[in-house]
């Protein structure tokens, strides 16, 4: 495979993908971008926003980069705000609230293989990540 070339992502270029309930996705390093080892992406949530309880196939680290959220993982409820990140190993149910009424929450996800899929516990529906996050996928 031939080695891919630098690149620099810039959100305000790349088309937001809906998730739902006001959420919206900018995925950054993907397959289709380059991607070998990893993946990652912007995720914005309204004033309380949330997505569903979910796990992954991989390791998921998440760093919040604006407002204040709740990170609920494994059964408890952990407050996370801007600087602040999780390291959640593979299987492990997990999601993400905003709990602003007023100001947006951004999180930058990186998924530690370009094979990340999500299971959402509710449904049992699986999807890679990179399915998900196509712009016309949600």
């Amino acid at each position: 495979m031939p080695q891919p070339e630098p690149q620099i992502f810039r959100p305000s270029e790349i088309p937001a993908v809906s998730r739902g309930g006001g959420v919206k996705t900018i995925p950054f390093l993907t397959r289709k971008t380059g991607a070998r080892s990893f993946i990652n992406g912007v995720t914005i949530f309204p004033p309380g926003g949330s997505v569903p309880l979910h796990k992954h196939n991989c390791d998921e680290s998440v760093l919040v980069l604006e407002g204040s959220a709740v990170a609920e993982i494994a059964g408890t409820e952990h407050s996370v705000g801007a600087g602040e990140m999780t390291a959640i190993p593979e299987g492990v149910h997990h999601r993400f609230r905003n709990v602003s009424d007023t100001h947006e929450m951004k999180i930058l996800w990186t998924y530690a293989s370009v094979d990340a899929d999500r299971t959402i516990i509710a449904t049992g529906e699986t999807r890679r990540i990179d399915d998900e996050h196509s712009v016309g996928a949600a």
